[in-house]
């Protein structure tokens, strides 16, 4: 699913130390982790090259329902060389969203409210940006053991959360963001990064200072007017066993569009064979009310063969009528739960890529409070789609 970090080879040429394998930013994966992708050597650089790309119907029933047809999508490249003792990387992610699942983004009931054209639209996913990682990282031997590094972005993931969800293993077959997204790992499209670490093969600490600003709703640009760091992270990742990689991290974020907060995390990923789950904990406190707002995600999917696969997501999440854009007679903080389960099948390969079909169906719990407004305490969807991406390691 993603680079390798540093790793001892480069040096010489000879392994030394295997690290775990980078999510997203500078976040860890297990280091079981399946690494499908295009891997080869230009010269002194090794070159990874991976990606994802969703065709899909999306169907949301009720008064808030809506549905679409386009595609979510995205490719990353990471190139890496040695460099002075150590290793220097160039990572890039892209996508182009902003054109294919329409400005607005893609239907997806009780996702929180994004601006577009002056307002808000709710109950959608926003697209993503066209640049979301643009990225250099450079890292050396501090002692026999550990290593410190460097990781600049002008757009790209602060030293918070768990690895985003466009990267997990266990939502490899799942292309809708998390309902709890936002007060999880919505920090990897983030205007200006620098991020600072040390890591053994078993243990990353790292800090972070960062641009709290959200992305504008215009996905093809750099975000920077009036850009500046004024939020800071840090993450502790301790991956014990070759199958496990648990996160916990802290945040300031002063976003600039409404009051700053603090946001806590702690997640936990496994991956066995074929069977990869991700347990996630985030919450968003606002400094004005210090409410804490929780969310928990529990995310997995399983490998029947080399063809089939089942996942799902089992979500709980707390909203604000702010969030939803309601107005009216609604509780400060508003309980919501979602169950989906989703089902897909390999239909063909060709030069590493394959082709899959999948289905996944979602049900969604509100509170009584929202029924007037969604016009039921439990609402329904749907997804078909076709999936193309790298099933194995080219070189």
């Amino acid at each position: 699913m993603a680079a390798t970090p540093a790793l001892a080879q480069h040096e010489g040429h000879v392994p030394v130390v295997v690290f775990p394998p980078f999510g997203s930013g500078t976040s860890w994966l297990p280091a079981s982790a399946p690494m499908p992708g295009f891997h080869f050597q230009a010269s002194d650089w090794l070159v990874m090259v991976h990606g994802s790309v969703f065709l899909q119907y999306i169907q949301e029933f009720g008064q808030r329902g809506n549905n679409q047809l386009g595609s979510l999508n995205w490719v990353m490249g990471d190139a890496s060389r040695p460099l002075a003792g150590g290793v220097f990387r160039a990572r890039l992610m892209t996508s182009i969203e902003y054109y294919t699942v329409t400005r607005a983004g893609y239907p997806q009931l009780l996702q929180v409210a994004q601006p577009y054209k002056g307002g808000t639209v709710t109950d959608r996913m926003h697209p993503h940006e066209l640049f979301s990682e643009v990225a250099v990282m450079y890292d050396r031997r501090l002692t026999d053991a550990w290593r410190w590094s460097a990781y600049l972005a002008a757009v790209g993931e602060p030293a918070l959360g768990p690895v985003a969800y466009l990267h997990r293993p266990s939502a490899i077959n799942d292309p809708t963001a998390p309902l709890g997204h936002h007060a999880q790992d919505v920090t990897h499209e983030s205007f200006g990064v620098a991020t600072i670490g040390v890591f053994t093969s078993t243990v990353h600490l790292e800090a972070s200072v960062f641009n709290g600003a959200h992305p504008d709703e215009v996905r093809t640009n750099f975000d920077y007017a009036g850009a500046r760091f004024n939020s800071f992270s840090a993450r502790l990742t301790v991956n014990p066993t070759d199958r496990w990689s648990i996160a916990g991290s802290a945040a300031y974020i002063d976003p600039r569009e409404h009051q700053p907060l603090h946001r806590l995390e702690f997640s936990a990923l496994h991956v066995g064979g074929g069977w990869s789950t991700s347990f996630v904990w985030g919450a968003n406190v606002p400094t004005d009310t210090r409410r804490v707002l929780n969310t928990a995600l529990l995310e997995t999917n399983v490998d029947l063969d080399s063809r089939n696969a089942f996942f799902g997501r089992a979500e709980y999440v707390t909203r604000t009528a702010d969030e939803l854009a309601l107005v009216g007679s609604v509780s400060e903080e508003v309980p919501v739960g979602s169950l989906a389960l989703g089902y897909a099948r390999r239909v063909g390969r060709f030069r590493g890529v394959g082709t899959w079909l999948g289905a996944r169906g979602d049900v969604d719990f509100v509170p009584e409070d929202l029924r007037l407004f969604y016009g039921s305490r439990t609402l329904a969807g749907f997804m078909v789609y076709l999936h193309l991406r790298p099933t194995s390691i080219k070189s």
